[in-house]
Parts: structure tokens; C-alpha cells; sequence
């Protein structure tokens, strides 16, 4: 049987919530030992950022940051999905790897202002990353990678703002329900 040379496979796109939850993983373990320990610090060393944010980040807990990953992961799902029904095609796969792979850069940078380890900056250059390019690839040599344009990184960066804001949204929700 020969293989369609236009057929991504299963590992490009399902693989994105593949490597997002290996991602995810680590920031469920550490986020919030890590924001206990370190905002009286960040607070120190970014006095210019206002106090609501601060209170706004040591206010999400355990339980909240878990519950907007279990979210998240029903989005991801979702346009994995889309990306395999369409053979990688889908703009809506696309957007997501593109903010997957961006979110990862935002990670390098959150550690490189902090100057150390911050939640996503080990599986960044070793899971996000290396995927996102390999994926991209495979979208490219199957001809089907829309060309990347300037509003792509604007896109893709919105999605994944958008996505992290409303999966927080639903989880506050879903806990204040229960």
C-alpha cells in the first residue's frame, strides 16, 4: 500500500496535543509552588507592574490553573481533530501550532526577564519547539503549510491569549459552581 504523500498523519496532528501535554505537565507541577515562592520576588524586580497583577496571578490556585489545562486540553483536542479530518489543511489546526510554537517563544522570554527557571521553560526548547518545526515541516513537504505572513504571528499569539483567558474563565466558573 502506498502512502499518500498529501497525508500528514496522525503524529503532526494529533501530535500537537501530544506535545502540549507533555508541556502542560510540567506547568501543572509547578506553577503554584512556583508563584507562591517567586512573586514576592517578581514584585521586587518589576516594581513597575501594577499590584493587581500580581494579586490577580497569586490568586489562581492549584485546582484553577488544573482545571483551565483540563480545558485547554478540550480546545487542543478540538483542533487536532480539525487538522486530522482535514489532512493538516484546517487554518484552525494551523493557528494552533503557530500559537503553540509561539507561546513557547513567550515561555524563552519569561525566562530569560526573569533570569531563571519559570513554569514551561524546560519543555519549551525540548517538547514545544522542536515539534512546532517539525510539524511545520511536515505540513510543508505535504504542500499543505499556508505561507507565513506577519498577521500569522499577530493570529496565533491572539489565539493563544484568547484560549489561556477563556479556559481560566471557565475554570473559575466550573469552581465556583462547586
Amino acid at each position: 500500500m502506498t502512502r499518500d504523500p498529501h497525508d500528514v498523519g496522525a503524529s503532526v496532528t494529533f501530535g500537537l496535543l501530544a506535545a502540549w501535554a507533555v508541556h502542560d505537565a510540567e506547568e501543572v507541577v509547578m506553577v503554584p509552588r512556583w508563584v507562591r515562592t517567586q512573586v514576592p520576588e517578581l514584585r521586587k524586580k518589576f516594581p513597575r507592574v501594577p499590584e493587581t497583577a500580581w494579586r490577580q496571578l497569586e490568586a489562581v490556585d492549584g485546582r484553577e490553573f488544573t482545571t483551565a489545562v483540563a480545558a485547554m486540553a478540550v480546545v487542543l483536542a478540538a483542533c487536532a481533530a480539525d487538522g486530522q479530518r482535514t489532512g493538516g489543511r484546517s487554518a484552525v489546526y494551523q493557528t494552533a501550532l503557530n500559537a503553540f510554537g509561539l507561546h513557547g517563544v513567550v515561555h524563552l522570554a519569561q525566562a530569560a526577564a526573569f533570569r531563571g527557571y519559570t513554569p514551561g521553560s524546560v519543555t519549551t526548547p525540548l517538547v514545544v519547539l522542536p515539534f512546532t518545526l517539525w510539524a511545520r515541516g511536515r505540513l510543508r513537504r505535504a504542500g499543505v503549510l499556508r505561507p507565513a505572513r506577519p498577521r500569522d504571528v499577530v493570529q496565533g499569539l491572539a489565539f493563544a491569549t484568547a484560549a489561556a483567558v477563556g479556559t481560566h474563565a471557565v475554570a473559575r466558573r466550573v469552581l465556583r459552581r462547586g
